[in-house]
């Protein structure tokens, strides 16, 4: 292909010769001097700056020229948008590498022979593509996800001032980020009119079956949407629908099924996204659009900064004490109860503990482990007396006999009594003892269900349930929570006092926590009690 231009002033010798290097001279005529030149040898950046510096000389092309220098020009102006199951691919007849530089520094962009195009991961492709926008591109969406089909959805519920703030940010931040809010402040309410606000094909992942249905539910009463554009995605069920909710471990296990059939991906309880395994679910999903939930998305760990990577940041963030001013969620009370051990727990604790001293050697915990790692038997062996301790802390008798009191006491009032326990066979000891219904993980899921639906209904006043229940369970009418046993995670204790605090008229919600005094359980306490 050539292009043929002229340049009708007079050229000095250097000037000659510089342009014969580019093209090749055709003669004169009507007193201009025409050249041709031969696009085979060029690339389409080389190309362009050459055109753009013969028109610095004065040149014209003629009229074929220009069409096609106007062709190339859009060509080269527009940047490709595919998918596969690497990420997102870009392709371009521009060399991009200059405009990605810094996304490749940070190992978000990389070049793929195979596919001829950069790889982008699915969290990074917004920013990408509004780098190359920023540049002067066009982005030609062949993946569909960016600039996917809407459909018509219509958000049925009423927002909360706060609950409108937070979606305002969440927009404003290019539909990412995580939005932190308390338990019982209807974080599922603010995912429901984000959804509507996008109106995309959108995968929500939840942590258990009882989400699973909750969200269902909620999506049918808090939106346009009926069940026909609803999909369950878990277990044996796996439908997938505009709007499809699945569960952490279907999603992860299906990710070559899912992973270019949605837009927008929320993740609820989000905090667990950066688990080894469930962050694949943010890095093969492609959805460039995603927003996270947590009532505490700080980890203990400190892998929320990948959690914040993988969705965007937290984008807003309210405290309890903001919604509580407020008059958003119940007033609460945390009443701390100090027991003792009986003499044969006490002896056998402080046995344990001087072997623990002993083996530990003033080394803290996190020490320990790392140091358990890599084959240190004094550490190992310090860890698993240190768990002995604390178990014999948590399955205290005095425990289980002041819970007692305090649940025939409550139950005389009239309240409604969630029991947490760490241990299942504490969980059933209690609940032998008292007649009280128990949920631990390994219930049967129909027994679960009934369990949970009668609780709710009033049929059952108190129940006993293990760490299963510090994910978001819907339980709105309990008011009075007992901490038999526990971690010593801040947010294991937020989610567990969140339980209690959905709003209801005249509502006053209390946690008692009962601990071994003068015990690293009493020290825990005040710690947890500080971070409140």
């Amino acid at each position: 292909m050539y292009l043929r231009f002229k340049i009708c002033r007079w050229l000095d010798s250097d000037e000659f010769k510089r342009i014969s290097g580019l093209a090749s001279y055709i003669g004169r005529h009507e007193g201009c001097s025409w050249f041709e030149i031969n696009t085979h040898y060029f690339n389409i950046d080389r190309l362009l700056d050459t055109i753009d510096m013969l028109r610095s000389y004065g040149a014209e092309f003629d009229e074929k020229s220009l069409q096609i220098i106007n062709k190339l020009v859009e060509e080269s102006s527009t940047v490709e948008l595919h998918v596969s199951r690497q990420g997102f691919v870009i392709k371009s007849r521009r060399l991009l590498s200059d405009y990605l530089a810094v996304f490749r520094s940070k190992g978000l962009v990389k070049y793929s022979k195979g596919l001829r195009g950069f790889v982008v991961k699915p969290y990074a492709i917004i920013d990408v593509v509004e780098r190359l926008r920023h540049e002067g591109f066009n982005i030609r969406d062949y993946s569909g996800l960016l600039s996917p089909s809407r459909y018509t959805i219509t958000f049925t519920g009423k927002l909360r001032d706060y609950q409108e703030e937070a979606i305002n940010a969440w927009i404003k931040n290019n539909y990412k980020g995580v939005i932190a809010l308390p338990t019982g402040s209807g974080k599922t309410i603010v995912a429901l009119a984000a959804m509507a606000k996008l109106a995309v094909p959108t995968l929500i992942v939840v942590y258990t079956r009882e989400q699973l249905v909750e969200w269902i539910d909620k999506v049918e009463r808090f939106t346009s949407l009926d069940k026909s554009s609803v999909g369950a995605f878990y277990s044996e069920e796996k439908s997938i629908k505009p709007i499809t909710v699945a569960t952490y471990h279907s999603a992860f296990r299906n990710v070559d099924v899912l992973f270019d059939k949605f837009s927008l991906l929320i993740v609820d309880e989000a905090h667990h996204l950066p688990a080894d395994k469930f962050r694949a679910i943010a890095e093969s999903i492609l959805a460039p659009y995603r927003l996270g939930l947590s009532a505490t998305p700080y980890r203990e760990d400190g892998r929320h900064e990948e959690l914040f990577q993988l969705i965007g940041g937290i984008v807003y963030e309210r405290s309890l004490n903001d919604l509580l001013s407020a008059g958003y969620i119940a007033s609460f009370e945390i009443v701390p109860v100090f027991v003792q051990l009986s003499r044969e727990e006490l002896d056998e604790y402080r046995k344990l503990k001087k072997r623990y001293i002993v083996l530990a050697r003033g080394r803290r915990i996190e020490e320990l482990v790392k140091a358990a790692s890599v084959g240190d038997e004094s550490a190992r062996q310090a860890l698993q007396l240190l768990a002995r301790m604390r178990r014999i802390l948590a399955l205290s008798k005095s425990k289980i006999e002041e819970a007692r009191r305090i649940i025939e006491t409550e139950l005389a009032r009239g309240s409604k009594i969630i029991v947490f326990t760490q241990y299942v066979d504490q969980a059933q000891a209690i609940g032998k003892e008292l007649g009280i219904p128990v949920v631990t993980g390994k219930t049967e899921k129909t027994k679960r269900k009934i369990i949970f639906e009668l609780y709710k209904h009033d049929r059952f006043k108190a129940i006993v349930l293990t760490t299963v229940g510090d994910e978001g369970i819907d339980i709105p009418n309990a008011n009075v929570g007992i901490v038999l046993s526990g971690t010593s995670s801040r947010r294991q204790f937020i989610q567990r006092l969140g339980r209690l605090l959905r709003p209801k008229p005249g509502k006053a919600a209390k946690l008692y926590y009962i601990a071994v005094k003068g015990t690293q359980e009493e020290a825990t306490l005040k710690r947890l009690l500080q971070a409140i």
